[in-house]
């Protein structure tokens, strides 16, 4: 029973209500070049297809590793003294997302594709920078000793990320189906204006948040370049760049590896890079299934994400329990095995047709082992970092695993095509997608070292 209540007690820090903001403003993004867009582009009369590749702005996110070295080492003049190096690059990026919003407004896709898709490219890089540093400030909330807390951060982040993305994309979706049947043609641009105030509303909660003192890690960070520069035996200004790059770069790498072993760190990167991908595949053409077979705006805003929202919160939160209570590797089993039954749910709304009840069960399946499967996979990487290197190491590792969830992904729209729009096979394939890393979690079981126990 002592442990029971400890586990429950994680949940009322006080600090988890700055993280489910934090996890808000990670989400909001994917609202406007996931769902926001797919529909906006699919009733300009976009094919599956070219929605499908659109994703690939997604791709982004991918790769914002390489430049997170630099985020997590420069401060920004002037507004990292006032803010906190931190919060000063969040609220840089939210102001670009926001110019972005306000400039789509003033777009049509059927007559100027090429350029609403660079600033749906801007969004996302936008969105994809900000997660470095949102990331690193959620786990900087918590000690690295305190990994209870950091189960129940990591349930409270992807409660809040989820919560960005679900009621943000209600209101978008609302608003939009709104706005059209009120008779406005231009229904998405007012919809993205509206969204932007949605934007500055997170950015002045933003600034509530306290932030760290980063000291330590300045200091390890500025060791390591002081000893790259000694021994290159010089202290030339070609040196301390040098230097700087190495420790900037190479240290983030080097940590990682020396905690864990080359092999064991290839092989948990490369479970990273697979544990997601049939969800993603899934998810990506979701809303497109949706629309096909019958469903309005209205209907997908209600069960998918009205529905869903409720269901992913309320499991989210179990799934931060379990991972307390039984550990992130096991819970990253069980939630492997429950996304590939739950995607074959989806395979059968396919083959019985619109119907609104297996709808509703398709979703809150999906959603329950989707909030297992994010909040245990967010515990397990943020375990895996290094406080020196926080948000380098973070965004690599989930970096890595949205390489899975967006570059391969891209290729859904053309699956479903290839297979001559068959639904329920593509959806079973989708579930079968989640076994090869699941056959690497349970060799690696054994070997992972996490910090904090």
């Amino acid at each position: 029973m002592r442990d029971f209540m400890t586990s429950l007690a994680a949940y009322r820090d006080r600090r988890m209500i700055r993280i489910l903001l934090l996890g808000v403003m990670s989400g909001f993004p994917w609202v406007l070049i996931g769902s926001s867009l797919s529909l906006w582009l699919n009733e300009d009369g976009l094919s599956r297809s070219a929605i499908g590749w659109a994703g690939l702005i997604f791709s982004i996110y991918a790769i914002n590793f390489f430049w997170a070295p630099l985020i997590d080492r420069i401060r920004i003049p002037g507004l990292a003294r006032k803010i906190g190096q931190r919060k000063a690059w969040i609220l840089c990026f939210q102001i670009v997302i926001l110019l972005a919003l306000l400039a789509w407004s003033l777009l049509r896709p059927a007559e100027d594709i090429l350029l609403v898709m660079a600033i749906g490219l801007v969004i996302a890089t936008a969105s994809a920078s900000q997660d470095i540093t949102i990331d690193a400030l959620r786990i900087e909330q918590i000690d690295a000793s305190e990994k209870s807390a950091m189960a129940a951060g990591a349930a409270i982040h992807v409660t809040g990320w989820w919560s960005g993305y679900k009621i943000g994309g209600i209101i978008a979706l609302f608003s939009a189906d709104f706005l059209q049947n009120a008779g406005f043609e231009n229904y998405w641009q007012l919809t993205f204006i509206g969204l932007g105030g949605l934007v500055i509303l997170a950015n002045i909660g933003l600034l509530f948040i306290p932030e760290a003192n980063a000291n330590t890690r300045i200091e390890a960070q500025n060791k390591a370049e002081a000893d790259i520069v000694k021994k290159l035996g010089t202290n030339s200004h070609f040196a301390r760049f040098i230097g700087f790059l190495g420790s900037t770069i190479w240290g983030p790498l080097a940590s990682f590896f020396r905690q864990n072993g080359v092999a064991i760190g290839l092989g948990i990167l490369s479970f990273v890079l697979l544990f997601k991908i049939g969800e993603a595949f899934m998810g990506k053409m979701s809303l497109i299934f949706y629309s096909e077979i019958g469903f309005s705006k209205s209907d997908i805003a209600l069960y998918s994400k009205g529905l869903g929202w409720i269901t992913t919160v309320a499991f989210t939160l179990l799934g931060g329990f379990f991972a307390i209570r039984s550990g992130a590797v096991r819970a990253l089993f069980i939630a492997g095995i429950a996304m590939a039954a739950t995607n074959v749910m989806f395979s059968v709304l396919a083959w019985t047709g619109k119907s609104e009840w297996v709808f509703a069960l398709a979703v809150l399946l999906d959603d329950i082992a989707a909030a297992f499967a994010t909040v245990a996979f967010v515990t397990f990487i943020s375990l895996l970092v290094d406080r020196t290197y926080t948000a380098t190491q973070y965004a690599l590792l989930a970096s890595i695993g949205t390489i899975g969830r967006t570059t391969l992904a891209a290729s859904s729209g053309a699956m479903v095509d290839g297979l001559g729009g068959n639904w329920g096979l593509f959806f079973v394939i989708t579930a079968l997608m989640v076994i090869p890393s699941l056959c690497l979690l349970w060799l690696l079981r054994h070997k992972i070292q996490l910090n904090g126990g």
